[in-house]
């Protein structure tokens, strides 16, 4: 006799990485310090090598992109191999997601044949929607409204070579975009200070800084470079036109003022290290001396991925 019909479980809420507001400060302290611990544990090994403690053993984590790339798809299949783990990619053009499947069916039918799921998504409604639906842990690989993997990339780059962000100041200088959004949500938990400099047509979202500043975060908008750079520990900056982007002349015209050259590094602070999370645009919004210079800390910013996405996902899996 055949056994009873057993309804399949709900499983428990799964923890999204969404955006950046959702964390708080010992939940972002612990994955920063997840994400050093095992750079360090790595050191000198091959990139291939899988880590002793195997916490993504037997997990298969979905990776869809709606744009192109490369740090974000070769970090993350490197991140979730080290792991124990294993990836399946595609882009949406190649699912029936592409072809008018909704994002919800998309997510059920997902959550019965993975793990985890990232998604380089075009619009930040694509991540909520799917989240809304999905069984397994969603990460935002990028969206319009935030990219936080790399925030916590460039917070480890920042704390590997000077120590704890917490009462330190950076610059924010350029387009007010997704990058410039994730660090106006985070900056309360982690208690550094972020001055903003945009022209005024692309100046972060007013929305977001008053929530953050409600949060306690310190938060200083101005349209001077020079204002913005002045005594600040580190100096960031993203490529001014995106994926998507269609005003590109009205970008460059209205941004030109406020690349990041020698003159406005030597008004940071004299140990302050340049940022980017790239790809970088050479002559536009960074001078070739200061991206390739000795106060760029860019390429160890761009390896960070692979342990930064680590921590998230030994997050995401209950391991820290």
């Amino acid at each position: 006799m055949n056994a009873p019909f057993e309804p399949r479980a709900k499983a428990a809420s799964p923890r999204h990485f969404i955006d950046l507001w959702d964390l708080d400060a010992a939940t972002l302290r612990a994955m920063l310090e997840e994400a050093k611990r095992r750079k360090a544990a790595r050191a000198g090994w091959p990139k291939g090598a899988v880590d002793p403690d195997r916490p993504a053993a037997d997990r298969t984590l979905a990776m869809i992109f709606e744009k192109n790339s490369t740090r974000t798809r070769f970090s993350f299949d490197a991140a979730i191999r080290q792991l124990g783990g294993r990836s399946i990619i595609s882009t949406a053009a190649d699912m029936q997601l592409g072809r008018g499947e909704t994002i919800e069916d998309t997510a059920r039918v997902l959550s019965r044949l993975v793990d985890l799921v990232m998604i380089r998504a075009k619009t930040h409604e694509t991540l909520t929607r799917f989240a809304s639906a999905s069984e397994v842990p969603l990460i935002n690989g990028l969206s319009d409204a935030g990219h936080p993997c790399q925030i916590l990339t460039d917070l480890e780059a920042y704390e590997e070579h000077r120590g704890p962000v917490g009462g330190r100041t950076l610059a924010w200088i350029g387009d007010g975009n997704n990058m410039c959004a994730s660090f106006i949500q985070v900056a309360a938990q982690l208690d550094f200070t972020l001055n903003i400099a945009c022209p005024a047509a692309y100046a972060p979202d007013a929305a977001d800084v008053a929530r953050a500043r409600r949060a306690g975060a310190r938060i200083e908008l101005t349209n001077d470079p020079r204002a913005a750079a002045r005594d600040a520990d580190a100096v960031m900056a993203d490529t001014w036109i995106s994926m998507g982007d269609e005003d590109a002349d009205a970008r460059l015209k209205a941004l030109a003022p406020f690349q990041v050259d020698e003159a406005l590094m030597a008004l940071a602070a004299p140990d302050a290290v340049f940022l980017h999370c790239l790809p970088a645009h050479r002559g536009e919004e960074v001078t070739a001396g200061v991206i390739d210079g000795p106060q760029s800390i860019v390429w160890d910013e761009a390896e960070n991925r692979i342990h930064a996405q680590k921590a998230i996902i030994a997050w995401q899996l209950g391991v820290i």
